[in-house]
């Protein structure tokens, strides 16, 4: 009568012990699927870091998450250490999530930021956002206009690939680097690799440096300009080996005599020169829906030419 006792309580504490290891089991994967990173702008303004944090809400209530997350940022935290990145003259007014893309709207007061610190706070919320499902880019307003450069060119939409980030290192770090660039031959029906040394901000984008270069034409006699130098870069991005470039409408003016391959080949067998990117995809405006000179639709895909390299 005690031994089938004893074997009836082993057997109940058996169940017990078991449900109480499924239950941890389901609740470390709940709290892995809700970590994030959120990040923050050191104490000297130098670089940015981060702390793992466990969201609260649902991670697929994207607005939810978001909410959370930029409270976040606005708190200062505990450790000394961190600065929050939304503070100061820094302010907030709204956001609007559509299509992947977050628009985050701020108080004009946003252009009296220092121009290091402004990278920094732009890197952290960037960095922090996309990594809610359902954020893709998040693009800057500031006062219901978009975020420029000190050159006024609209910086675009980011994505945490438009920054490089390597923890303890500081913001401004200066690197070289040698680019093969495409430029055309002196007939416009054909394309010259052209070898090009660069000391660039390790914070830009390789793929952005790049074009960049290319939109600023040949510096020898021996290849001629194939882009508008007028065009401007409204975003660039890398993601699973497609590099994604937005420019705007100057990018459809040809002022050069080359055929629409060559102009067309110069940006794509440029940027895919660069080890992470297979693919790009080009849009004007946003839009992809457009035809370059008038003979090539930019609704797909590009892959690198070599038959047209002379």
């Amino acid at each position: 009568m005690r031994t089938g006792l004893l074997k009836t309580i082993n057997f109940i504490l058996c169940l017990i012990m078991a449900f109480n290891l499924t239950s941890c089991k389901g609740s470390s994967e709940e709290k892995d699927k809700n970590m994030v990173k959120v990040y923050y702008v050191n104490s000297e303004e130098s670089g940015i870091i981060f702390h793992e944090y466990v969201v609260k809400a649902s991670i697929d209530d994207t607005d939810a998450v978001i909410d959370e997350l930029l409270v976040q940022m606005e708190t200062m935290p505990e450790k000394l250490e961190y600065e929050a990145p939304i503070n100061g003259s820094i302010s907030l007014i709204s956001y609007e999530c559509s299509g992947g893309l977050l628009t985050l709207d701020f108080d004009s007061s946003y252009s009296e930021t220092d121009a290091t610190t402004e990278i920094l706070d732009r890197a952290a919320m960037v960095r922090t956002l996309t990594q809610v499902p359902g954020v893709d880019h998040v693009a800057f307003m500031v006062g219901g206009v978009p975020l420029t450069d000190k050159e006024g060119n609209i910086i675009g939409n980011m994505s945490a690939d438009s920054f490089v980030y390597n923890a303890g290192n500081e913001i401004n770090t200066y690197e070289k680097v040698e680019l093969v660039l495409y430029f055309a031959s002196d007939d416009g029906q054909s394309l010259v690799p052209v070898y090009r040394s660069v000391v660039y901000n390790s914070n830009i984008l390789m793929q952005r440096l790049a074009i960049e270069q290319l939109i600023s034409g040949p510096n020898n006699d021996v290849s001629n300009p194939t882009l508008n130098a007028q065009t401007k870069i409204n975003s660039v991005s890398v993601r699973d080996g497609v590099c994604y470039v937005d420019f705007d409408n100057n990018f459809l003016i040809q002022p050069n005599a080359v055929s629409a391959e060559v102009a067309l080949y110069s940006l794509v067998n440029t940027i895919c020169a660069i080890s992470d990117v297979n693919k790009v995809q080009i849009s004007v405006g946003g839009s992809t829906d457009v035809i370059f000179m008038e003979s090539i639709s930019l609704n797909t895909t590009f892959e690198r030419n070599l038959d047209i390299v002379k």
